[in-house]
């Protein structure tokens, strides 16, 4: 098959030409967060007394004084304007999972015939955008418009530079007249707040008075593909749908493990550097850059933040990686399965709780057993998930992940927790009566002289563990690489919130000044968490059927589609752990269920329609424009006295035939009945979904069959491969 149909070299050459990020040859650590009004700007534009009041917002949680408004207005649209900036914009993450932002200039008539600069603290503290224009799952009608977004003081402005200007972007919860969230980050906001009290109760058990706030951290490392721009337009899947829904496996796919930390194509390389040094005048940390499994795949990973500035970076880190594609003649694709049959791309998110003062409190030592403070947080986390697997499994669950999870380095739709050799052993131990010993790292020889010996950690790595202990967090491999991570933090915010509530409460009833009976108190209680829990632990292969049968004979549950998963979250225990901890009003939890099981029904919609009408207007001409030119051939042949074979006429003939019984199939199958939210969930998994896979499996035989010149689609080998 060949690309020259599609005209890429000229493409690329044209867009490669043009691309650069205007910082080459100067050092990275000279312009990092150079576009974020932060510690830097704040200190040197603020008054002391303000910057004091700022510090102590950003790193106490204290309430902000909002007489200091007006004064960071004043600094904040000095430095913008002086940088370029002609607008500014109240960036929010509403219930969509994208970005959302509205534009206002910083200048107004001055009554004279000219321009001056307004920027007060009532615009910078507050705007006032349309609710009920975004998913709100019945919180506001469309007669009842008013939302608010409120400035995140934690979370630094940024100038966001484009082709014809700068915007000052200023971080902002968004909520509703009646206060109810309509966005990811108070729920992030709040379910922090929820652990930090809960932490801090658990600490102070162990001698620790004042440890400051605590924050849980996330790193998540983001996979995606990069495809060229011109055959990304030649496909209306990826264009509409994100995923390919058409297309049979190339002959050669990532069977040979050669594009795993491979060499980076330059033009790749290209947009990777520019990449990250935008992200770095943006002040996020991006740490590591490499090929993924996949052909065409590749990752970005961050060093970590705390969860609200985690979300909001990761946010931004998709825009930047999308919107900087196109200059190289490329497209960034963040769907979790754009192509079948290779790796999907994840989310893993990394993610630990600490603070300056206490430093990680997930990380073990060298003698784990000995750390009881460790375990008692490691025990907790273990409890909380085996609790509410089933929201975990939730807060990942949407149409494109589905595709994902369960193969390819994605972990399964199964919950469980990999602790690893010394942890589980040191848990068994725990479960048997007491820990005695901690199996000790070592070093690695490799035979090889000129070699040194490497350190060897105390236990190996699994990647198709779901929830894995990494030496210092766990890293949550389910996260579909297209989602906010907002949601799956908030699900482990609360419920490790709530069960450090339990650990809390049980120690709380040791004698305070005896250390004997508190330590007696710290072993009975793990010892009876582990032993409650333990289901929820395994170690081994998560792909392997065993391992399904395994679990559902441990009571593990296993929804493998969006609407089982959703099914399964939608009960009390989620409503009662949200509204407990103040993280969301049962009203706000149920909104949510509402707007993701309509997204669900939406996306699996939308691919419905595609399949249908490019099985009809793309690849049933084609089909037939092959079986003409085999039918006039076979006459041709036959006219000229040689007996011509027509089997292959005859192949095609039979499988057109199918393809057309299964686009009517899929015709009938998407017209939606009249059914509840949740019942249309159901439908569209267990109907129109089958129904599109009937139809892609007909088509995907007619594209080995079909003669290339008149496939209309650039093909998975094509797509690729290009790069």
């Amino acid at each position: 098959m060949s690309v020259t149909r599609w005209k890429l070299p000229e493409y690329a050459k044209q867009h490669h030409a043009s691309a650069g990020s205007g910082l080459e040859g100067e050092r990275a650590d000279k312009y990092f967060s150079r576009n974020v009004f932060g510690e830097r700007e704040m200190k040197s534009r603020l008054p002391k007394d303000i910057y004091s009041a700022m510090r102590k917002t950003m790193d106490e949680g204290a309430p902000l004084d909002f007489s200091v408004a007006d004064v960071v207005a004043t600094a904040m649209s000095s430095w913008a304007v002086e940088r370029g900036a002609t607008h500014y914009a109240h960036i929010f993450y509403p219930l969509t999972g994208s970005t959302a932002e509205r534009h206002d200039s910083f200048y107004s008539p001055d009554g004279k015939g000219g321009l001056v600069t307004e920027f007060s603290g009532a615009q910078l503290i507050q705007g006032e955008p349309d609710a009920s224009s975004f998913p709100n799952g019945g919180l506001r009608a469309t007669f009842e418009a008013r939302g608010y977004t409120a400035w995140d003081v934690t979370s630094p402005a940024y100038l966001m530079e484009g082709r014809n200007g700068t915007t000052l972007c200023i971080p902002t919860a968004f909520c509703s007249w009646n206060g109810q969230a309509l966005d990811k980050k108070v729920p992030l906001l709040r379910s922090m707040q929820a652990l930090n009290k809960q932490v801090k109760r658990v600490l102070k058990l162990f001698g620790q008075d004042d440890p400051g706030v605590i924050t849980s951290s996330a790193g998540p490392e983001q996979e995606y593909f990069l495809i060229d721009r011109a055959l990304y337009l030649a496909r209306p899947d990826l264009v509409c749908a994100g995923r390919t829904l058409f297309g049979a496996p190339p002959a050669k796919g990532q069977q040979l493990d050669d594009q795993y930390f491979g060499t980076i194509p330059e033009r790749i390389l290209a947009y990777m550097m520019e990449v990250d040094c935008l992200l770095y005048k943006l002040g996020i940390p991006v740490k590591t850059r490499h090929n993924e499994v996949a052909p065409a795949q590749y990752e970005i990973a961050p060093v970590y933040e705390s969860s609200n500035l985690a979300n909001d970076h990761q946010q931004l880190l998709m825009h930047v990686l999308q919107s900087v594609a196109p200059k190289y003649g490329l497209v960034c694709l963040v769907h979790e399965k754009p192509f079948a049959g290779v790796n999907g791309s994840g989310k893993h998110v990394n993610w630990s709780i600490g603070g300056p003062t206490v430093g990680s409190l997930l990380s073990p030592g060298d003698t784990p057993h000995e750390n009881m403070q460790f375990l008692v947080f490691c025990a907790a986390i273990v409890m909380a998930v085996n609790k509410h697997a089933v929201m975990l499994r939730g807060a990942v669950a949407h149409a494109g992940n589905d595709h994902r999870l369960g193969a390819n380095e994605a972990p399964p739709a199964i919950i469980s927790v990999f602790l690893g050799e010394q942890l589980d052993d040191v848990f068994m131990q725990l479960a048997a009566g007491g820990a005695k010993e901690s199996k000790r790292k070592g070093l690695l020889t490799v035979g090889v002289d000129t070699l040194p010996a490497l350190p060897k950690d105390a236990t190996d790595r699994n990647r198709t563990s779901p929830f894995a202990f990494t030496g210092n967090r766990f890293e949550f491999r389910a996260v579909g690489s297209s989602q906010s991570i907002s949601g799956p933090q908030v699900v482990i915010n609360t419920i490790v919130a709530e069960a450090l509530d339990y650990v809390a409460t049980e120690l709380e009833q040791a004698p305070a000044n005896d250390p004997a009976e508190f330590n007696a108190a710290v072993q009975n209680l793990l010892q009876r968490i582990v032993r409650e829990n333990s289901r929820i632990i395994f170690n081994g292969d998560n792909y392997s059927a065993a391992w399904a049968e395994e679990a559902e004979k441990r009571g593990l549950p296993n929804n493998p589609s969006t609407p089982g998963a959703f099914d399964a979250m939608d009960v009390e225990s989620t409503y009662a752990v949200f509204e407990k901890y103040s993280v969301l009003s049962r009203e706000e939890t149920a909104s949510r269920f509402e707007i993701y099981r309509e997204k669900y029904v939406m996306d699996v919609m939308i691919e419905a329609n595609m399949t249908f009408s490019m099985a009809k207007t793309m690849i049933f001409p084609a089909v037939v424009k092959h079986q003409k030119l085999l039918a006039e051939t076979i006459i041709a042949i036959k006219g000229a006295g040689v007996d011509a074979c027509n089997a292959g006429l005859q192949e095609v003939t039979n499988l057109n035939a199918e393809l057309q019984q299964a686009t009517a199939a899929l015709d009938k199958a998407r017209k939606l009945p009249k059914l509840d939210i949740v019942a249309q969930c159901h439908y569209m998994a267990d109907t129109v979904i089958p129904a599109m896979n009937a139809v892609r499996a007909v088509a995907d035989k007619l594209e080995c069959i079909v003669a290339d010149e008149f496939w209309p689609l650039p093909t998975y080998q094509e797509i690729l491969f290009t790069n």
